[in-house]
C-alpha cells in the first residue's frame, strides 16, 4: 500500500525507528544495563508483592479496590502493554463498564481516529443508522484495523448501546470517541461534509482552505516533506483559519437563546474537533522530519486537547464530565518517570496529570507472555505472533515470580513495595508492529513503575486478539 512505502522510506532517510516499530512504543532502545537484583533481594521482592497484590480471579468485586481509589477523579486512563492483547481489551471494558455505571463516566476515548470512532458514538447513542455493532465499527479500515474492530470492542459497545438504551430520557449517554491524530483527508471530508449540509458558503470557504492538502490524499507523510522545504505555508494557515472559524461558530452557538436542539451542537463540535485533528495532523506531518521527540510530543498534546475539549463540552453547570480514555501504556504513563522523560518526551498521562492534579488515575497493564496480533513491518497484516518470556530484568519478570497469575498493584503512598516499584526496571512496550529478533533494542525501556503510573495490572500469560471478519 502506498501509505507504508512512504513510510518505510521516510524511516530509511530518517532512521526515524518509531515508524517501523509502528508504535506507541517501539521506537525506543533499552539502556545497556538497568537495575540488577541479586538472588536473594529479588526473593524478598517477590515475596513482598505476595504480600500487597490484589488477585484478579473474574469475580464481580475484582475492582473494588480500583473504584475506591479512582473516589471522585473525572478522568481515568487506562494503558497496555500490546496493541493486541485480548485480555487487557478484556479488562479495560470490565473497569470501564464499572466507572460508568458506578462513578457517572459519560465518554469513553480511545487511541483511534475521531471521524471512525464518531461513527461508533452515533450508534452507541442511537443516533446513527447502523444497526450493528459490527457496522457501526467497519469505518476503523486504516492500518491497524484489529486495534478497533475486534470481537472485545465488539462487545464493549453492545453494551454501551444497551446501556443508553435503558438510561431516562434526560440522563446523559454514554459516548464513544477517538484522540489521534493521523485522520486528516477524512477529518478535512468531515469538516466540508458538515458545512455543506448547514452552511454552504462556510463549506466553500472549507474547501478552498484545504484544496492544498488534496494532492497528498493517498500519501499524507509526503505532506510533511513539501512543507519541510518551505512549501504549503497556504495549507498551514488554512487549517488554522478554519478550525479558527468553527471555533467562532461554537460559541455563538453556545451563546444562543434559547439553545439550538442539543444533537445540532454536538454536531457543530465534532466538526470543530475534525477541524483541530486537521491543523494538528498538518503540524504533525511536518514535525516528523524534525526528529520523533517534537513529534511525538505534538502527537500527546494533541490527545490532551482532545481529552480537555471533550470534557468541557460534556460537562453541565456544577456537573463537570467524566472520561475514560483508552490507549498504550507508553501514552497513559507518566513520562517523567521514565527514560523516555529524560530524553524531552511527555505523554498524555503527565500533561492530565498535570493539568487536573489531582483528579487523574493512571492504569498501566503488564503481561509476561502468550500470544499477540501484531505485524511484521508497518503497513503489514497482523498475526498472531507468540511473545517472548519477560526479560528477567523486567517489572514484568518480577510479577511472573510471584506465581500470581493475573493481579492488581496499587502504586500511590509511601509503602515499602511502592518505594520498590519505584526503582529503575525495564518494562516492555510492544506497538502494532513487534519484532521478537530485535526485542531488547526495540521493545524495552526503563521506567520507574510507582511514579509511571497510580496502580499496574498484571495479566501474566496473555491471547491475541480476535479481529472481527472484514
Amino acid at each position: 500500500m502506498k501509505r507504508w512505502l512512504w513510510t518505510a522510506t521516510l524511516v530509511a532517510c530518517l532512521s526515524i525507528t518509531s515508524l517501523l516499530i509502528g508504535a506507541d512504543a517501539g521506537r525506543i532502545t533499552a539502556p545497556a544495563s538497568s537495575t540488577a537484583t541479586s538472588p536473594a533481594t529479588r526473593s524478598a521482592l517477590v515475596s513482598g508483592l505476595r504480600r500487597v497484590v490484589l488477585p484478579i480471579k473474574g469475580a464481580t468485586g475484582d475492582y473494588d479496590p480500583l473504584m475506591k481509589l479512582v473516589g471522585d477523579a473525572r478522568f481515568v486512563l487506562l494503558g497496555e502493554a500490546t496493541h493486541g492483547t485480548e485480555e487487557f481489551y478484556r479488562e479495560r471494558a470490565r473497569i470501564t463498564q464499572r466507572l460508568i455505571e458506578e462513578k457517572g463516566f459519560t465518554a469513553v476515548i480511545v487511541e483511534g481516529d475521531w471521524p471512525d470512532a464518531y461513527q461508533v458514538n452515533r450508534y452507541v447513542r442511537g443516533l446513527g443508522s447502523e444497526t450493528s455493532a459490527e457496522a457501526a465499527l467497519s469505518g476503523f479500515t486504516r492500518f491497524p484495523n484489529w486495534m478497533w474492530r475486534n470481537t472485545q470492542v465488539r462487545d464493549l459497545v453492545r453494551w454501551m448501546r444497551a446501556h443508553n438504551g435503558k438510561l431516562p430520557a434526560a440522563a446523559p449517554r454514554a459516548g464513544f470517541y477517538g484522540l489521534d491524530v493521523y485522520s486528516l483527508h477524512e477529518s478535512a471530508d468531515a469538516v466540508v461534509g458538515y458545512l455543506q449540509r448547514t452552511d454552504p458558503a462556510a463549506a466553500q470557504r472549507a474547501r478552498a482552505r484545504y484544496a492544498g492538502f488534496e494532492r497528498f490524499r493517498e500519501e499524507p507523510e509526503a505532506y510533511g516533506l513539501a512543507a519541510l522545504s518551505g512549501g504549503e505555508k497556504a495549507s498551514q494557515q488554512g487549517a488554522l483559519e478554519q478550525f479558527q472559524e468553527l471555533q467562532r461558530m461554537q460559541k455563538a452557538d453556545a451563546a444562543t437563546t434559547p439553545r439550538r436542539d442539543a444533537l445540532a451542537s454536538e454536531e457543530l463540535f465534532a466538526a470543530l474537533q475534525n477541524a483541530r485533528v486537521v491543523k494538528n495532523a498538518a503540524a504533525y506531518y511536518r514535525e516528523m522530519y524534525r526528529g520523533s521527540v517534537s513529534s511525538w510530543n505534538l502527537r500527546d498534546s494533541h490527545m490532551a486537547d482532545m481529552v480537555d475539549a471533550l470534557a468541557a463540552h460534556l460537562s453541565a453547570p456544577g456537573q463537570p464530565a467524566k472520561v475514560i480514555v483508552w490507549a498504550h501504556n507508553s501514552h497513559v504513563g507518566d513520562a517523567r518517570s521514565t527514560m523516555l522523560g529524560q530524553a524531552g518526551e511527555w505523554t498524555l498521562g503527565q500533561l492530565m496529570r498535570q493539568r487536573h492534579a489531582g483528579q487523574t488515575v493512571l492504569v498501566g497493564f503488564t503481561t509476561h507472555s502468550g500470544t499477540v496480533i501484531a505485524a511484521s513491518q508497518w503497513g503489514e497484516p497482523g498475526r498472531v505472533q507468540p511473545v517472548r518470556p519477560a526479560l528477567p530484568n523486567s517489572y514484568a519478570a518480577l510479577f511472573h515470580d510471584t506465581g500470581i497469575p493475573n493481579f492488581l498493584l496499587p502504586l500511590r503512598g509511601s509503602g515499602e513495595m511502592v518505594l520498590k516499584m519505584g526503582e529503575p526496571r525495564l518494562e516492555r512496550a510492544i506497538g502494532v508492529v513487534y519484532l521478537p529478533q530485535r526485542e531488547r533494542e526495540s521493545h524495552y525501556f526503563e521506567a520507574r513503575m510507582s511514579k509511571q503510573f497510580d496502580v499496574v495490572i498484571h495479566l501474566d500469560k496473555t491471547t491475541a486478539l480476535k479481529p472481527l471478519t472484514p
